[in-house]
């Protein structure tokens, strides 16, 4: 009953977490006037897209002002440029929080939908694939191998992996990428330099997930590359801080096999930091990686993200920011539950 009730309050108070990062977005776009001069640009291209519309219907020039003009005032009152953006907030932070995304100003899907919410279920899926994969394949990569050095302390493997830590920690993913494309798609030819799939893309299914399987080799590639070093450091670090605490050596005094200390008494005691690492990395790698993903042309989350950046599109900068906010929360709150199963310790 304790324990429901204080998992109940994390819950609640990260749940105010979604709001208040709603909240200050809606704000700092608001008080800076930016919401307003994107959403007067986006109203004066509709009207001049509906003004040459007239054009070839109308002659009268009175007329078409007058018909402008009302089309004008319709815009304006629907974006609801005719009130202060204060007055606005609720009701954007409101249509957010129920999934009601709206369209996007400057980014559509493949086939042709312009609404936010189809641009994310199209975009996801593509970044689970190559920057979720990434990042599992470096956590897998960071807890065995760590683990493994851990017990072995200024062994030769221990040397060269710390020294393979600093340089994956070291080198940017975006040059590592370009690297790449120069190495193995230019000068070798074996892979190709971008894209999800060949141009045109093969239409049987087991040709097009090989297809797919090739292009994907690059990218996943450069971030396993930049990413195990830290991973494995990381994991080396907490893993041999925990062997050296008194209760390993009074276990290992007793006379318990080193198999047995090793998963008991230091793997479970290490995991709770350790899995708050692999919860929350594969949490944020949802979001994307945006310098990853344009190098290499890879349609996913981090290079809409981009897109919506550069193109200054208010509507779903705002609606990345809250599928992103979300998916932490849900990690955190999945954190929450395995701590209290993996570390005995932690109580409420």
């Amino acid at each position: 009953m304790r324990l429901g009730r204080s998992l109940l309050i994390k819950a609640l108070s990260l749940l105010m977490v979604v709001v208040v990062t709603l909240l200050l977005m809606n704000v700092i776009l608001g008080a800076t006037g930016f919401s307003d001069r994107m959403l007067g640009a986006l109203v004066n291209e509709q009207v001049r897209v509906y003004r040459q519309g007239l054009l070839g219907t109308i002659a009268n020039p009175d007329e078409i002002t007058r018909i402008v003009a009302e089309h004008e005032e319709t815009l304006r009152r629907a974006y609801g440029l005719d009130q202060p953006w204060v007055m606005r907030l609720p009701q954007m932070i409101w249509r957010v929080m129920t999934f009601d995304l709206g369209e996007a100003k400057s980014s559509q899907t493949f086939t042709g939908s312009t609404l936010i919410k189809d641009l994310i279920a199209e975009r996801l899926p593509k970044t689970v694939l190559l920057i979720t994969t990434s990042v599992a394949l470096s956590a897998f990569l960071g807890i065995t191998i760590g683990t493994k050095i851990a017990t072995k302390p200024g062994s030769r493997l221990d040397r060269f992996f710390s020294n393979y830590s600093a340089f994956s920690y070291a080198i940017p993913t975006w040059w590592t990428g370009l690297v790449f494309i120069m190495v193995f798609a230019v000068f070798l030819r074996v892979l190709p330099a971008g894209g999800m799939y060949s141009s045109p893309p093969p239409t049987e299914s087991i040709a097009r997930f090989l297809d797919l399987l090739l292009h994907a080799i690059l990218p996943i590639s450069t971030l396993v590359l930049a990413l195990s070093g830290a991973w494995i450091y990381m994991t080396r670090t907490m893993v041999l801080n925990t062997a050296q605490q008194d209760f390993v050596n009074v276990a290992r005094a007793k006379g318990l096999p080193e198999n047995l200390v090793m998963r008991r008494y230091i793997v479970r005691v290490a995991a709770p930091p350790i899995l708050t690492n692999v919860i929350l990395g594969l949490a944020g790698s949802i979001g994307g990686a945006i310098l990853t993903e344009t190098v290499f042309g890879w349609p996913g989350m981090g290079l809409l993200y981009w897109n919506a950046i550069v193109t200054a599109d208010e509507g779903l900068i705002i609606a990345l920011t809250f599928i992103f906010t979300l998916i932490y929360v849900i990690a955190r709150m999945i954190l929450e539950v395995l701590y209290v199963i993996l570390d005995p310790r932690v109580e409420y």
